[in-house]
């Protein structure tokens, strides 16, 4: 991305520089609809924080209204679908440079129309240095808030809120970022904020820390004495010279103080004896790079012991790093991670944050929030309107190394419900919901991109057919393509941009790029059109499988499972054939099923557990709409119903590919229980409950789900799980450990997956597994 300057002196509405190549209405995004501001000013940078509404289209499905008529038409669809507008709320957080301030205030200011705004929360140094100059230009008022309080607000709530949001930092791994899972209980911790200083606060609770240490030696020691030392004003420019810099031209080793000596007291031979110890005695001129690197080792060094010693005063065993000095700099972050690892002997671990520029601002902004709290609800990171976290490579200039030009962006979505673990979750704190890591998996990585890139024409095309009357469907959905495009070639170059890359991940990100462009449904009619087919099937499988004798029925239902999720719009070898073949129907997918054993084949023993008594109530978390859930699922619920089993069935909350979406469920559930007698008094008993998930996504986080599910799911006392499809059972949920009985099934419906996973296309995974006692 181009630089952003201020033209003349920064006062005209346009005066954001013509060579920025983004435009400036996408990085202050809903301005228009702003209502509430916060900002925080550091020595060089500025965070600006606000919320905004954000309206958007949305696919409604209801019933239709057969008032006044006597019956159906025989080939109507199963429910109307209306497309409305709907608002939500958005957070955005922006960082640029304070060069740029006034030009960004100016650009605010000529674009806000909202005058509710009446007060800017500020924190930060510059918060006394721009007071003058943001009230001027935006007529607000400016209330300063304290920069610690602020900084543990923001740390508390993207600990909460972003799953991938700490990393550890490993030099010399492939990639050198290991993001950590959100940790369910992130209480208490340890945060060293590195500024000028270091202030070292402990964090006990939300609203519960104490400041326990400091010091004055700290990003303003190494940016002075490096400019005193290297006549360099800069401080990239000074972290730019100590990455090609080699410190041991300049420090005193042990190998310099005891020769050989140094193994027989057990010490490294390059361990740091004396910083700068040789400058004393050598008679030589020293590099600058030399210089700043061995200032920087000092420096990081220090803090690390320092962090080490509070952390073990305190018996905490995680410490998050934060502040302009990290900057997401490699070698500050490699010394402090082998500090703390070497003070520690490896029982504290070093902590970075990938958003932690923005902790003052976020903290901030939820301290003037505190009437309609942010707190009570779940955000999500809007990986369309995001910048990713860009590679820390010594090798690139710092002009280079700027995480994204002048300008980086979060952005985060409101969710309507709090998510929360899903209660039977074994163990929440090591629970992973993927199976594999794209970041760490680099043929995997490489085959899963092209994969994502292969199939956009397909999206696009999708994309454009269901909105049939819009007239700028195809503008919109090739303003799709290129953002979605980028996105990929992005994570292609750097693979940890937004946390652990996944399949999940380039899913949501698809999605989210979608609904950036007013596409919330595309397989809304398609859905629509298979419900119906599906729905007029269920009363002849219902009676083929009554027909059956006990244990030919289980197998029978089983396959029926498999064979609906083979209908997925997702998997390309599917949709190809469902755009071929418009007939092919729920015996075809049957024979399309790989013959026993299957590849994953505990189906002997799921048999001989349906011979002990019933559960007392199951959880199944469904797939895809159509034959999946018509013919595959609900036949499944029935038969566990028949035997005494409650049901609780879970699905989408928002729409992802034709994965079936809770209000699509309720209306396919009334049109069943119309034809089956065991179902609708199931409905009328609450012995079968339909909820929703709380995701939006074809995969499945089981540590955030709807905080109602996981209610229902204790009140009833669930001990059974059922997880259907590849990409909740597959892609997601392969290995987790659940505190009840399982069952994960799918169809694989990738050529290349099936080979990895030793089968071939449309193999089985049939996997019923028991907690161990």
């Amino acid at each position: 991305m181009a630089e952003c300057g201020a033209s003349g002196s920064g006062s005209s509405g346009d005066s954001l520089d013509k060579s920025i190549t983004l435009p400036p209405d996408e990085i202050f995004r809903n301005l228009e609809n702003a209502k509430r501001f916060a900002i925080d000013i550091g020595g060089s940078l500025t965070k600006l924080a606000y919320y905004s509404t954000v309206q958007h289209k949305v696919a409604k499905v209801r019933s239709f209204d057969h008032s006044g008529k006597d019956t159906e038409r025989e080939h109507e669809p199963p429910y109307e679908i209306s497309v409305q507008e709907e608002i939500t709320a958005r957070l955005h957080f922006i960082k640029f440079e304070n060069t740029y301030i006034e030009a960004c205030l100016d650009f605010i200011k000529d674009h806000l129309v909202n005058t509710e705004t009446k007060v800017i929360q500020a924190t930060g140094g510059g918060a006394y240095k721009f007071k003058d100059l943001i009230e001027e230009k935006l007529r607000l008022k400016v209330d300063k808030e304290d920069v610690m309080t602020c900084l543990i607000k923001g740390c508390n709530f993207v600990l909460k809120n972003i799953p991938h949001e700490a990393f550890v930092y490993q030099k010399d791994s492939d990639p050198e970022f290991r993001f950590q899972t959100n940790h369910p209980h992130i209480f208490p911790y340890l945060l060293v904020n590195i500024g000028s200083g270091v202030s070292i606060v402990k964090v006990e609770t939300e609203d519960r820390f104490e400041w326990v240490g400091g010091s004055s030696i700290g990003g303003g020691t190494f940016w002075g004495l490096g400019a005193l030392l290297t006549k360099t004003k800069k401080f990239d420019e000074l972290l730019h010279l100590a990455s090609r810099g080699q410190h041991s031209n300049v420090d005193m080793l042990v190998r310099d103080v005891y020769g050989g000596a140094h193994q027989t007291l057990g010490l490294s031979g390059n361990l740091i004896a004396s910083s700068f110890g040789k400058s004393a005695t050598a008679d030589q001129e020293f590099s600058k790079e030399d210089m700043a690197k061995s200032l920087l080792h000092m420096i990081s060094n220090d803090i690390g012991q320092l962090a080490c010693l509070h952390a073990r005063l305190h018996s905490l065993d995680r410490v998050y790093f934060g502040g302009f000095f990290i900057r997401g700099h490699p070698v500050t972050m490699r010394t402090i991670t082998y500090s703390i690892n070497f003070f520690s002997k490896g029982e504290v671990q070093a902590l970075f944050l990938r958003h932690e520029g923005y902790l003052g601002a976020i903290g901030a902004f939820l301290k003037g929030a505190e009437q309609d709290n942010p707190n009570q609800y779940s955000w999500g990171e809007n990986y369309a309107g995001s910048s990713g976290l860009m590679s820390a490579s010594p090798e690139l200039g710092p002009a280079q190394r700027a995480r994204s030009g002048t300008f980086d962006l979060l952005e985060m979505d409101r969710l309507e419900r709090p998510l929360v673990n899903l209660p039977l979750l074994l163990d929440p704190p090591s629970y992973v919901p993927d199976t594999v890591d794209l970041t760490d998996d680099a043929l995997a990585r490489k085959y899963w991109l092209t994969c994502f890139e292969e199939a956009l024409d397909g999206v696009v095309k999708r994309a454009v057919a269901s909105q049939p009357d819009s007239v700028d469907a195809a503008e919109r959905a090739e303003k799709f393509r290129q953002k979605y495009w980028n996105k990929l070639q992005t994570l292609r170059q750097q693979p940890f941009a937004y946390g652990t890359l996944t399949v999940r991940s380039l899913l949501d990100t698809r999605e989210h790029c979608l609904n950036e462009f007013n596409f919330p449904d595309p397989y809304s009619k398609v859905k629509q059109r298979e419900n119906g087919v599906a729905l007029r099937c269920f009363p002849g499988v219902v009676r083929s499988l009554d027909a059956l004798g006990w244990e030919e029925r289980q197998l029978a239902l089983v396959k029926g499972l498999l064979a609906g999720n083979v209908f997925d719009w997702g998997a390309k070898a599917v949709s190809d054939v469902l755009e071929s073949d418009p007939y092919f129907g729920f015996e075809e997918a049957k024979r399309k099923l790989q013959e026993r054993p299957w590849l994953v084949d505990s189906y002997s023993e799921w048999l001989q557990r349906l011979k002990g008594p019933p559960h007392k109530c199951a959880l199944i978390f469904a797939d895809n709409s159509g034959i999946d859930i018509i013919l595959g699922v609900f036949p499944f619920v029935r038969e566990l119903l028949l035997r005494g089993t409650e049901v609780i069935l879970a699905c989408n909350s928002g729409p992802a590919l034709n994965d079936v979406t809770h209000s699509e469920s309720l209306i396919v559930a009334e049109r069943i229980a119309g034809m089956d007698p065991v179902v609708h008094s199931a409905l009328r008993e609450e012995r079968l409950l339909l909820v929703q998930t709380g995701s939006s996504s074809p995969c499945l986080d089981l540590s955030r789900l709807d905080k109602g599910l996981a209610a229902l799911v204790r009140e009833r006392g669930a001990d059974l799980v059922v997880i259907e499809g590849m990409g909740r059972a597959v892609h997601t949920n392969y290995h987790a450990a659940l505190r009840c009985e399982s069952l994960k099934l799918a169809v694989i419906k990738n050529a290349w997956l099936a080979e990895r996973l030793g089968g071939r296309l449309f193999s089985v995974i049939f996997k019923y597994e028991v907690p161990a006692e």
